[in-house]
């Protein structure tokens, strides 16, 4: 609905494709663009926390203490003659002035929520020449101790994240965790797939829809649990990778980095060991529970494009809708 997304797509339409989102159309001016803040107004919440984990660094506190000071940071050269008392984000992602933000990253893997093996050869451009831009204020041992140190960060919070998801996928195929009945409202796309049903569980038939086919993280309409799931991969997760990749390590552990994993995971299994009790409970008792007509419809799930899809085009989701590749992105 228009009331809930307006904020993802002031980012994610055409400002990310112009050059005045970051250079100010009134202003245009390479000395404004070149400054931290410029980032802040999309890269920063919940699941993409970069302004936050930079702005807490120790990089970011060097920036924000001597911003003001022209012999520190001189925004008027270009970032190809750059001599900064301390990084800011353009100079680490857009090293000597090059526009493709993302050259700069280390296996970024979907934000930090997918598990990978951090050391693959898939990866070792990307490492180098990540360690070499810390290598321009930094000895090559500290750029790789840290690179190291945020892989086992990473690594760490995938084994929370498959432990959480086990909890849930053990609950649903006890039957206790149902993947979308039929007669219960679809997620966004038109389709009824248990909204885990992703990565890993793209082959399992017995986790709904098709071999091959893929739920959507879902923060409506789904059980609890598997929301929990989703804030544990789509926020914790993330405030992890990100706290790591900008030396704020505050936001890996307690804020809601590491801890918060813990406590989701202790979450998830609070909320099946309930599902179970309640499921042993109602089975003794001779309750056939049905679920509530507010996970059929309702004013809100009216609003979904998923809803709209199920009743002009039966039989159909989004994805068979769409053209070509891509046109998702543009309509």
């Amino acid at each position: 609905p228009p009331g809930d997304t307006a904020g993802c797509t002031f980012c994610h339409t055409s400002p990310e494709e112009r050059c005045s989102t970051c250079h100010q159309r009134h202003q245009f001016n390479p000395a404004v663009a070149r400054k931290s803040e410029q980032c802040k107004t999309c890269h920063w919440g919940k699941d993409h926390r970069d302004w936050e984990a930079y702005d807490i660094s120790i990089h970011g506190t060097v920036y924000q203490v001597n911003k003001w000071d022209p012999t520190q940071f001189d925004m008027s050269k270009k970032l190809a003659d750059a001599d900064y008392v301390g990084p800011t984000c353009q100079y680490c992602h857009m090293r000597g002035g090059h526009h493709n933000v993302q050259r700069l990253s280390t296996v970024y893997t979907s934000m930090g929520m997918s598990n990978a093996d951090r050391g693959a050869p898939l990866w070792k451009e990307k490492r180098d020449t990540w360690a070499s831009v810390c290598g321009d204020c930094h000895s090559p041992r500290f750029a790789r101790e840290n690179l190291q140190a945020m892989d086992e960060a990473c690594k760490d919070a995938g084994l929370k994240y498959t432990e959480t998801f086990k909890v849930a996928e053990n609950l649903m195929l006890d039957g206790m965790g149902e993947p979308m009945p039929k007669d219960l409202a679809p997620d966004w796309s038109g389709q009824h797939i248990w909204s885990l049903k992703i990565g890993a569980y793209h082959e399992g038939e017995k986790y709904g829809g098709k071999k091959g086919e893929s739920g959507e993280f879902r923060m409506s309409n789904c059980s609890d649990i598997e929301r929990v799931c989703f804030e544990s991969v789509g926020y914790w997760m993330t405030y992890i990778f990100k706290g790591m990749a900008h030396g704020s390590w505050n936001d890996a552990t307690y804020c809601d980095g590491s801890f918060g994993m813990d406590r989701w995971l202790v979450k998830a299994k609070a909320a099946s060991e309930q599902a179970r009790r309640f499921t042993a409970l109602e089975k003794k008792a001779g309750i056939n529970w049905v679920p509530a007509e507010f996970w059929r419809k309702g004013d809100y799930l009216d609003q979904l494009s998923g809803m709209k899809i199920v009743k002009e085009f039966p039989g159909k989701t989004i994805f068979d809708l769409c053209p070509e590749p891509g046109w998702l992105d543009t309509h």
